[in-house]
């Protein structure tokens, strides 16, 4: 089956996930998709949650932080700008401290420790998920595609939904215990909304997003996850690895476009032998990729003779990706 078949055979998978290592051509393929869709009559957003802001440099236009911009007619690319949804965090932090203590001015010591607080490694991972979920459940486009980071990140990305689940049921399973013991013991009254009171709801809240959001990401009937691989030994091996660390959140694995592959008909040309060997080398790997993953091998593209930025050349890869044509 090829990569538009399972477009066109599953209408209903509308997040479009494209995962792997580093600098495979994760990118270049959210680009190329959300091109393809657009010009089959979709609206699409491709968004990433790499801090790095590749799509801008694909694309070729300055969309860091500035929400979803239209690139083409029905294509929007999004880049999540972390520091500032951290910013967003605090504010928010200090406006609950003064509605929930009648507080006109933070203390010096309680701002201390927001301050502190937003320079925690897992607060831009937070602050990141917190934006996938907004866009997730926004519900604005016919297709969602996200660029994810590499395997290592994207992997603690995908566990976030069921950590920040088991944690916020522990925690609100607490303040429910708390609140009736309060009720009991006639602590509060009856017609007062208390302060754990709106600590239960803000939990419940954040739990009901981050289930949507988990939800779609895991759901086979509207979701899928395409690995991108290079014909490299140790490539096919960390992607096998993912692959089984993938399934283990129970993420619907697709298929897997092999990426950068040499045409065979330079073979026949006369080239250097370095280029020689690398063809030689790479029809090996291409063995081995059909030998591991299978049927589940969608398509190959080709290594381009430049980098892929643009449209035009966005164009080149889906016609490559999709077999051509609008």
């Amino acid at each position: 089956m090829s990569l538009a078949e399972v477009f066109q055979q599953h209408p209903d998978r509308r997040y479009i996930e494209f995962g792997g290592k580093g600098g495979l051509g994760k990118t270049t393929f959210s680009a190329a998709t959300a091109y393809w869709l657009a010009k089959q009559g979709h609206k699409v957003l491709v968004f990433s949650v790499d801090p790095q802001a590749s799509l801008s440099d694909i694309f070729q236009r300055d969309i860091f932080g500035k929400g979803a911009v239209e690139i083409m007619p029905g294509l929007f690319a999004q880049e999540i700008d972390a520091d500032r949804h951290i910013r967003q965090y605090q504010e928010q932090i200090r406006q609950k401290i003064r509605d929930m203590y009648g507080m006109d001015k933070i203390p010096d010591e309680i701002e201390g420790y927001i301050q502190a607080a937003a320079a925690e490694p897992a607060m831009e991972e937070s602050a990141i998920f917190d934006a996938v979920v907004d866009i997730v459940v926004g519900a604005k486009f016919d297709y969602y595609i996200y660029d994810l980071v590499p395997l290592g990140h994207a992997l603690y990305y995908l566990s976030m939904a069921s950590i920040y689940d088991e944690w916020i049921g522990k925690v609100t399973a607490l303040r429910q215990e708390m609140q009736e013991y309060s009720q009991v013991a006639a602590l509060l009254e009856r017609n007062k909304k208390s302060e754990e009171d709106e600590i239960l709801a803000e939990l419940q809240y954040i739990k009901g997003r981050i289930n949507t959001s988990s939800g779609i990401l895991t759901d086979r009937e509207k979701t899928a996850f395409f690995f991108v691989v290079t014909p490299e030994e140790m490539i096919i091996l960390d992607t096998q690895k993912a692959a089984t660390l993938f399934a283990k959140y129970q993420v619907p694995i697709s298929g897997y476009i092999v990426n950068r592959v040499i045409p065979k008909e330079l073979a026949r040309q006369d080239i250097p032998e370095y280029l020689r060997r690398r063809i030689e080398m790479q029809a090996g790997s291409l063995k081995r990729i059909d030998q591991t993953f299978g049927a589940d091998v969608l398509t190959q593209v080709p290594e381009f003779e430049r980098d892929i930025t643009g449209l035009e050349m966005i164009g080149r890869v889906a016609d490559s990706l999709f077999g051509g044509g609008a």
